[in-house]
């Protein structure tokens, strides 16, 4: 019986150099299933095929997108029922929050090495449960799509610039990255527009229920069920799932926030322009605001909020000791 199902995205950037020894290695080790997708409208498919082997784990090899997809795919589609195997995600793709969050980081084929050492014995004392993020456009008839990570307002104007405007240079990524955050920091600093770098984020609305409203521009918006914020941000428990983190649109908001992270301080005190709250639901509403979940691209438009709610816990298989 195959212990572990392996199923890779041969499209996703970092499979073009790792695919090939991936398959080396699966073909090595019959106790590996091994299936690969190209198409997203695969992946139903896929864990249909993979439910009937029943694994120990299933492990995805793919950038945030594909993770958010089978996600999506392995919690409406229930192909497993109510008990889904474990998910170990590989660093592979352009950020990896996901794996990182899950203490993958490295070689891919190092990380499927440990999660095949790990299936051998008894799986439980590294399994960690994690709530995702829910996100619809409120009805509640429409199946939901499904991720850990989301960026808007600003942020999600940045990925798309990096996404658009760098990454086709054929910059190494952290050169990308690094650009991206330059251009940023220049236009918010001397607030000089212009086609080469990044738009101005759009008004938004951010509503928390009970806990009011939130608007404005925002220079980031991120909501994570993941244990970290970004630079390094921390909420209490107790208060929900969700957590949310929004800097206003200017220096002072983006110093104090940066000065509080590098002081580990950062959601810990309420500070002028940076808000760090938590919830289980969240409405985001715009003029055709981009938001960005787990790298897939959606719209909050004006009447038309996105939601954001929990799901309940899901397996993950934790790589770091």
């Amino acid at each position: 019986m195959s212990r572990v199902a392996l199923l890779s995205n041969p499209r996703s950037t970092g499979n073009r150099a790792i695919l090939p020894r991936v398959r080396d290695y699966c073909a090595l080790h019959p106790d590996i299933f091994h299936y690969e997708v190209e198409q997203v409208s695969q992946i139903g498919e896929a864990m249909r095929t993979i439910a009937r082997i029943r694994p120990a784990v299933l492990v995805i090899n793919g950038g945030d997108g594909t993770v958010q997809a089978v996600l999506t795919e392995l919690h409406g589609g229930r192909h497993f029922g109510d008990a889904p195997p474990p998910v170990a995600v590989l660093p592979n793709g352009k950020t990896n929050l996901i794996a990182l969050d899950l203490g993958a980081q490295g070689d891919p084929l190092r990380a499927l090495e440990r999660v095949v050492d790990l299936a051998k014995a008894d799986l439980a004392p590294h399994i960690v449960q994690r709530e995702l993020i829910a996100l619809s456009h409120g009805a509640e008839t429409s199946r939901p799509v499904l991720g850990m990570f989301l960026g808007g307002a600003g942020l999600a104007d940045s990925i798309l610039y990096c996404r658009h405007k760098l990454y086709p240079l054929g910059l190494p990524n952290g050169i990308c990255h690094f650009l991206t955050a330059a251009a940023v920091l220049f236009s918010l600093l001397f607030g000089f527009r212009a086609g080469f770098l990044p738009p101005r984020p759009a008004p938004i609305r951010i509503s928390l229920v009970r806990d009011g409203q939130i608007s404005g521009r925002f220079t980031f918006l991120i909501v994570t069920t993941l244990e970290k914020l970004l630079l390094g941000g921390r909420v209490d428990a107790g208060h929900g799932h969700l957590k949310l983190m929004a800097i206003d649109q200017n220096p002072r908001a983006l110093i104090r926030a940066i000065v509080a992270a590098v002081r580990g301080r950062l959601g810990r005190n309420r500070l002028e322009g940076v808000h760090v709250e938590q919830g289980d639901l969240i409405r985001i509403e715009g003029d055709r605001s981009n938001v960005i979940l787990d790298g897939e691209i959606f719209q909050a438009d004006t009447g038309r909020p996105i939601v954001l709610r929990t799901t309940p816990p899901v397996p993950f298989l934790k790589l770091a000791a």
